[in-house]
């Protein structure tokens, strides 16, 4: 049966689980790109790309996120690395979500943004534009960066090495995206919906007095509006952000629909949903609808011994056991279902998974997962919504200044 959207501030053992998949390159392991499936030559074309969103398409998921960057991949934390052995280089995330929106009809797509050095005026119209191409699909992953030689690439500023994302220095930038988010939001609402006429009788395209600036007054920016793009088909377009720790947490709390976290078992689900819950009241936002999804990398295969082969293969052509920031699973699908079953039972409300190399795990993803969780009655079996919003259960917002 076709399940509705389920209430992201109130998960039940019984609710549908919502499901996106992260897309880098060929993997999420860095010698993914050695496979025989890898396609490492097709990175960069457009039906590449189209492919892999097809796919995901193809399984019925919420959503695809697409990664990005101000500087080339790199192994270290905050620096530039020497390697030649694992995939440098990309297309812009943006730029990619609005070639592959129109060859998709139901999945969502959330290109990454990284605010630390980008103009939200910019983003603003990019992302709405996104969501006009794609027929209200569209979303954004706001992103910092706190890399010295990234802020070297525009030269307005710079920014101190630091040791550990609990920096001030990393606080600021937090605060900067927060309000990053806000000049956003607030543009996309700066043309009411019905602001455009266009009545070629009189001669009155749009409606001037429902255009409206937003003037801005913040410590990183200082907007005035309107945007030039109107109001996009959502409204709002999905905003979401990772977090790992406090400061990430009070910028979902305070401006995301959807934050991704990476607990490693269920104690820590259970903290963390309770910690962003806490923030989100403390930001006045308790009765608004927000999403917490929880972020695994993914090695699946018919049983787990393979599984956790091919992670170990994979390893020994990287030179280096494999580690992330989020929890990192090998084995099939059945016990995949069982850890999300699990985490979800904690407060999660769906989960983004990053394949480990893409041409075969997002696959397994579509054509195992997915079937599992469809027959323990925990994942939709047809689209239900025809907007991203709609499928994660989230209304459409009214404009705040038509409402003003």
């Amino acid at each position: 049966m076709s399940s509705s959207p389920s209430s992201p501030s109130s998960p039940s053992s019984s609710s549908p689980l919502h499901l996106a998949v992260a897309l880098d390159g060929t993997g999420w392991h860095p010698a993914s790109w050695r496979e025989q499936v890898a396609r490492p030559r097709d990175l960069l074309t457009a039906g590449y790309w189209a492919g892999l969103a097809a796919e995901a398409e193809r399984g019925l998921l919420d959503f695809v996120t697409i990664e990005d960057g101000l500087g080339p991949q790199s192994s270290h934390f905050l620096e530039p690395d020497e390697r030649t052995d694992q995939v440098r280089g990309r297309l812009d995330a943006v730029l990619i979500a609005a070639r592959i929106a129109p060859l998709t009809h139901h999945i969502g797509l959330v290109p990454t943004v990284v605010a630390t050095h980008t103009e939200p005026f910019h983003i603003s119209k990019a992302i709405a534009t996104l969501d006009y191409v794609s027929t209200g699909r569209a979303g954004l992953r706001v992103q910092i960066t706190a890399r010295p030689n990234e802020a070297g690439h525009f030269g307005r500023r710079t920014i101190p090495r630091i040791e550990a994302y609990d920096s001030p220095v990393v606080a600021d930038l937090f605060d900067e995206a927060a309000d990053y988010v806000e000049v956003v939001r607030r543009l996309w609402d700066s043309w009411e919906d019905d602001a455009e006429i266009r009545d070629a009788a009189t001669g009155r395209f749009v409606d001037r007095d429902k255009l409206h600036y937003i003037d801005f007054e913040g410590r990183h920016f200082s907007v005035k509006g309107p945007s030039i793009t109107p109001r996009p088909p959502q409204g709002q377009p999905l905003v979401t952000a990772l977090a790992h720790q406090t400061i990430p947490y009070r910028l979902v709390a305070r401006q995301a629909d959807l934050g991704y976290v990476t607990p490693h078992d269920s104690g820590q689900a259970r903290a963390i949903v309770a910690e962003i819950r806490a923030e989100q009241a403390a930001a006045g936002r308790a009765a608004e609808p927000l999403h917490v999804f929880g972020d695994l990398v993914v090695f699946l295969d018919d049983t787990e011994a393979r599984a956790t082969a091919r992670r170990e293969r994979l390893d020994e052509l990287a030179g280096t056991p494999y580690t992330s920031d989020a929890r990192i699973f090998a084995g099939t699908a059945a016990q995949l279902a069982d850890l999300l079953e699990e985490f979800a039972a904690e407060g999660l409300t769906g989960f983004r998974l990053r394949p480990a190399v893409l041409g075969h795990d997002l696959p397994r993803i579509t054509e195992g997962l997915v079937p599992e969780l469809q027959r323990r009655g925990r994942f939709r079996t047809a689209y239900e919504a025809d907007t991203l919003r709609g499928l994660l259960g989230l209304a459409r917002p009214a404009n705040r200044y038509a409402a003003a």
